[in-house]
């Protein structure tokens, strides 16, 4: 997305093809540091540089798109921002171990105001799925098994990240992942249908997503799951009944890295890619995340497969936060100020509060 050039930073020719022939609105992962992305401190952004970046994808997408509309940088924050320089915290299941809402959404500001001065918006985090099999691969991300905590920390964790209100320049809009009943597969293969029912979704797996909605999330990621035999990213109970008729949830809805594809590839419930694109915007995902199925929606709309009143729904969501965060009237942030924030002096030690406070004792007993 970006090229380095000594101390500056440039869009990229990828970038700029990328704006014009997909028009995006919405970039994920663009300052993620880690094996999966390749980057790494000699060839990847320190904060200085990601602020940098965020500028300059900013303004060209603003100066050379039909009508100037900014882009959400959606960044990873499970436990701290996942990206070169940062401050790192114990991961979710460290910080459930605190038991500690307040050190929680300690960590919630500091991640929102470390993400937010590097040019970022979305944080993709907290994760509240329930973990009842360890054979399940994503354990260590959660708060664990029990939907009490999880639903205590996660609107910790929202009410951190959020800071008062998105419009204020130490917050971000939180993004809770993932629904749902992710993290309870069938053989505790990752993806797999989840055997749960109705009551033990609301008396379990519900709850804690609600309660960080209350506490002010704005966006919710769909999991790469189907629960009776319903792939979650296109399940329109699940996403437009409860979410946005029942909770009056107003946010936003992203798919998680292609699964929106996966509706016709794994779950073989759409006859094609764009079938599957239309079943998912159609069961209320506003945003798909790294894949291309949302490509085939144009087409949709013009052979009228596709009502053009859900796509000004799904338009106005996301627009709206956009407004709401305050992006056109203020796009860019100060390099220097990246410099004096990320990774301070302050934020080490709420790191390091935490991971003392996360340390658990166990005795061996032989009743």
């Amino acid at each position: 997305m970006y090229e380095i050039h000594g101390s500056e930073v440039h869009p990229s020719e990828k970038f700029k093809q990328l704006i014009k022939e997909r028009n995006v609105g919405m970039l994920w992962a663009t300052y993620r540091a880690d094996p999966w992305t390749k980057k790494t401190i000699a060839n990847g952004l320190n904060p200085e540089l990601a602020a940098k970046a965020g500028n300059a994808l900013q303004k060209y997408v603003m100066e050379n798109t039909r009508l100037g509309i900014p882009m959400f940088l959606a960044e990873e924050a499970p436990h701290g921002h996942m990206a070169i320089g940062t401050t790192v915290f114990p991961t979710g299941i460290g910080m459930a171990a605190t038991w500690s809402p307040e050190l929680v959404k300690e960590v919630g500001q500091v991640i929102a105001k470390e993400i937010r001065s590097q040019g970022g918006h979305i944080s993709y985090g907290p994760v509240l799925d329930l973990t009842r099999d360890p054979r399940w691969s994503r354990v260590e991300e959660t708060f664990g098994e029990d939907p009490v905590l999880s639903g205590t920390l996660g609107a910790a964790m929202v009410d951190g990240l959020i800071n008062g209100n998105i419009s204020r320049k130490n917050s971000t809009i939180a993004t809770l992942k993932h629904f749902l009943a992710y993290a309870v597969p069938e053989g505790g293969q990752n993806g797999n249908q989840a055997l749960v029912g109705m009551r033990e979704l609301h008396e379990n797996f519900l709850p804690p997503f609600k309660k960080a909605i209350d506490a002010g999330a704005l966006s919710v990621m769909t999991s790469y799951n189907s629960i009776d035999g319903i792939p979650c990213t296109a399940n329109s109970y699940l996403l437009n009944q409860l979410l946005r008729n029942e909770w009056k949830f107003r946010g936003f809805v992203v798919s998680d890295l292609y699964s929106i594809e996966g509706i016709y590839e794994s779950h073989y419930t759409a006859s094609s890619i764009e079938d599957a694109a239309i079943q998912a915007v159609s069961a209320g995902v506003d945003v798909d995340l790294g894949g291309e199925a949302y490509t085939n929606i144009y087409r949709a709309v013009k052979e009228k497969r596709l009502s053009e009143a859900i796509i000004d729904e799904v338009v106005c969501r996301v627009l709206r936060l956009k407004f709401e965060m305050g992006l056109f009237e203020n796009p860019y942030v100060d390099p220097q100020i990246a410099i004096e924030r990320v990774r301070n002096a302050n934020h080490i030690a709420n790191a390091r509060r935490m991971a003392q406070a996360s340390v658990t004792l166990l005795k061996n007993r032989h009743d």
